[in-house]
């Protein structure tokens, strides 16, 4: 969605590290192949990318792995890594390289997963055991990308932007950061049930619960104050996000709208958590569904070249946040 809407100028070499770093992610994710496999063929993929002779890897790719998507544009994704990789020799020596850089990256974060957690199957679970561990995976997946964006900003929108790059680099990593962190909460469950724990052990343990506990039936009332914890370390970061945006002048409504539709979308799903009474439940996800999308993309017309009207929406809905959290939780 973001892509549509971004300035000509930078939606080639963000788009096809996207489309790069979604091949990777989908190898790292396909759940028939076994981890060491996955790990191999990520690898492998990363190496082309950053140019290492392999004739034969996009073939194993190809044959090991897009054969097992019951998605058919993940497929035709996998299918056309060769195509790919001839646009990344197209591109400038400059964009070559950040995409080349910001793939490694992500693919890192990738490979994070793959020799930490246990075989989706096995039934097993694994957890982070410090903050700071948390910390660092939401960069390596996701805060990586507001600085691959930030740098792209101000390669090909030079002039734009007179925040200087550096505060802009450090805030683009808290935006990415932001935006993890509610995946992290969102997906909870759903991660649990593969072995997936990134709520940090020791965060858990000063509440007096183990990973494995998150799975009970009462798990989301005993991990309340937990998710109140992350959703308040959370906040913080999407505030470095609203000031990235508003750094943008707003004549630049391709690349604000850019922007503020993933801080919108991300407050919301927070809003739901701190909601979901249930929120440990995996039928009872709290996800921000299409017809609200479109109604966030909506709302976001009027909104986008006024500085205080997107503040004022943004306090509303930390104001809702902090409101369920101290109880005022709609039933």
């Amino acid at each position: 969605m973001t892509l549509r809407i971004l300035p000509p100028a930078m939606r080639d070499p963000i788009g096809l590290a996207y489309l790069l770093a979604r091949a990777a992610d989908t190898i790292a994710d396909t759940s028939l192949v076994t981890p060491a496999r996955r790990l191999d063929l990520l690898l492998s993929l990363r190496g082309q990318v950053n140019g290492a002779p392999d004739d034969g890897a996009l073939a194993r790719i190809a044959d090991e792995v897009a054969g097992q998507q019951a998605q058919p544009d993940e497929r035709v994704l996998l299918e056309s890594l060769g195509p790919a990789l001839s646009i990344l020799n197209d591109l400038s020596a400059a964009d070559t390289a950040a995409v080349r850089d910001i793939v490694t990256t992500l693919s890192t974060g990738m490979e994070f997963d793959l020799r930490t957690f246990p075989d989706e199957t096995s039934g097993q679970i694994a957890a982070l055991q410090r903050f700071d561990e948390l910390d660092r995976y939401t960069y390596l997946v996701a805060g990586c990308v507001g600085e691959f964006w930030t740098k792209m900003t101000f390669a090909h929108m030079p002039g734009l932007i007179r925040t200087e790059p550096d505060v802009m680099l450090a805030r683009g990593v808290r935006f990415g950061k932001a935006l993890q962190m509610t995946n992290v909460l969102r997906d909870c469950a759903r991660d649990l049930r593969i072995g997936r724990c990134y709520l940090p052990a020791d965060m858990l343990a000063r509440h007096g619960l183990a990973p494995r506990e998150l799975l009970a039936a009462d798990a989301s009332s005993r991990a309340r104050p937990v998710l109140a914890d992350v959703l308040r370390a959370t906040l913080p970061l999407f505030q470095d996000a609203l000031d990235y945006t508003l750094a943008i002048p707003s004549r630049a409504v391709r690349l604000r709208l850019a922007c503020l539709w993933p801080i919108m979308i991300g407050l919301d799903t927070l809003v739901l958590l701190a909601r979901n009474e249930a929120w440990l439940d995996p039928a009872r996800i709290s996800k921000v569904r299409r017809n609200d999308v479109y109604r966030i993309m909506a709302t976001s017309m009027p909104l986008v070249a006024s500085n205080r009207m997107l503040r004022a929406w943004v306090l509303r809905r930390v104001n809702a946040i902090e409101s369920a959290l101290n109880g005022a939780i709609p039933r």
